[in-house]
């Protein structure tokens, strides 16, 4: 499997270096890094690059890179999976900053983590929750006879992701349905591509070892139910093109019938990642807007902005920027609702509205003054209309959670919280 894992820095040179195999020299591995691949300009291009018999796969966060090298035929999915938990592990016990100076600082530490994660080069137990309980800021964690026996049981346990004896006065379950909304929307308002890439948070503050069942409006899900029952709520039925699970759910019973059922990590985890491409309604429509060269010096811009979901939602900070040209003198601007100012550097007029009330039209109409130019000048591309927002309470997509579920021995009554919001990925318009 993995033979060394290695932290670069920028410049290619070793910040911490790790062996599992004696297959490879960690000191060559860098100057090949550095030769081969950051000095051919291919870091940002091509993640994976065999030198000799080598196979580099590398990972690019804030000023670092992060190398796992072999000789065998590895699974790259898997060691690519490995490297962002590589991250996501630093971050826990950094509080959340993963930099050069806090790798620098906890040298002992990513060392002591480095071994425990991986052996002989196989990934193995990466649950922060967990290996907090072995591994702290000051070195291993002096364990108690007795406590050890549990402590192992926790780290190769069947539920390694999850401690026993958790107990909370109140039990309470947030769940986040996040959605970010990709479109392309034509110079006459019509949709030409779109999709939602989402994900579920679950913030889980729960009592024991608890199994939680979770339902969505999945198209499959409701079929299922259908055939079982037929007095049910009617839901809108959704087509889920791509879901990614938590390790925690059980995916033999997902395949069966389709049921989301979990034991969940304590605190804070993202359950799942899901991907839809059919029946996307857009959160906001541009009507056809108008962007006309009066002139040589002289541009008018005329754009109508409409929010699609129910009146009684809203958007929060809604951003629209219009492209204008580089020759760009000054703009005069009329906006219904919000604020608007043209910034230079963006070369966009950028139109902010803080709240924006739903099923709404607001209006934006401009003339733009341009500098006189005596060269022939390349032609104005035109770029697209950006928009940025969010909307609370709204999924682009149509997914709503029907039920979830709590359950442990003593019975208790879990209080459940579910939030909806849905933001702008890639959100343009031709004009």
């Amino acid at each position: 499997m993995i033979s060394a894992v290695l932290i670069l820095n920028s410049r290619g040179h070793t910040l911490i270096s790790r062996a599992y195999r004696d297959d490879v020299e960690t000191r060559s591995i860098s100057s090949a890094f550095r030769s081969q691949i950051l000095a051919a300009k291919i870091a940002d291009r091509c993640p994976v690059k065999t030198i000799g018999s080598v196979t580099f796969m590398f990972i690019r966060h804030e000023e670092m890179y992060l190398l796992a090298v072999t000789k065998q035929n590895a699974n790259v999915a898997l060691v690519f999976e490995f490297l962002y938990k590589l991250i996501f592990l630093f971050q826990s016990y950094f509080d959340g900053k993963f930099t050069e100076d806090a790798l620098k600082e906890n040298f002992s530490l990513v060392y002591e983590l480095l071994d425990e994660i991986l052996d002989f080069g196989y990934p193995q137990n990466c649950e922060p929750q967990v290996l907090k309980n072995i591994i702290v800021q000051g070195g291993m964690k002096d364990i108690k006879p007795q406590e050890l026996e549990q402590r192992l049981k926790e780290v190769t346990g069947a539920v390694s992701w999850r401690k026993q004896g958790i107990v909370y006065r109140k039990n309470e379950v947030f769940l986040d349905v996040i959605e970010d909304v990709n479109m392309l929307l034509s110079n006459k308002g019509t949709v030409l591509s779109s999709d939602v890439t989402g994900r579920i948070v679950m913030k889980c503050y729960l009592t024991g070892m608890p199994e939680c069942k979770f339902g969505l409006n999945d198209k499959l899900m409701l079929q299922q139910e259908k055939k079982a029952t037929t007095n049910r709520k009617r839901y809108k039925e959704i087509d889920i093109d791509d879901i990614t699970f938590h390790q925690c759910v059980k995916l033999g019973k997902f395949d069966t019938d389709r049921t989301i059922s979990f034991t969940p990590p304590d605190g804070e985890f993202e359950l799942m990642r899901y991907r839809i491409t059919d029946g996307v309604v857009p959160p906001f429509r541009l009507l056809s807007p108008i962007v006309r060269e009066l002139s040589k010096t002289k541009l008018e811009v005329k754009l109508t902005v409409k929010s699609v979901f129910n009146s009684r939602l809203f958007g929060k900070n809604v951003v629209v920027k219009i492209p204008c040209p580089s020759n760009t003198a000054k703009c005069k601007i009329h906006v219904a609702a919000g604020k608007a100012k043209y910034k230079a550097e963006k070369g966009a007029i950028v139109w902010t509205i803080k709240r924006f009330p739903g099923d709404t039209e607001l209006n934006l109409s401009a003339e733009v003054d341009l500098i006189s130019q005596t060269a022939e000048n390349k032609k104005w591309s035109r770029p697209p209309i950006n928009l940025n927002f969010q909307v609370p309470m709204f999924t682009a997509s149509g997914l709503h959670v029907r039920f979830l579920k709590v359950f442990e021995k003593s019975n208790y009554q879990a209080i459940k919280w579910v939030r909806y919001i849905t933001q702008a990925g890639v959100y343009e318009s031709r004009i």
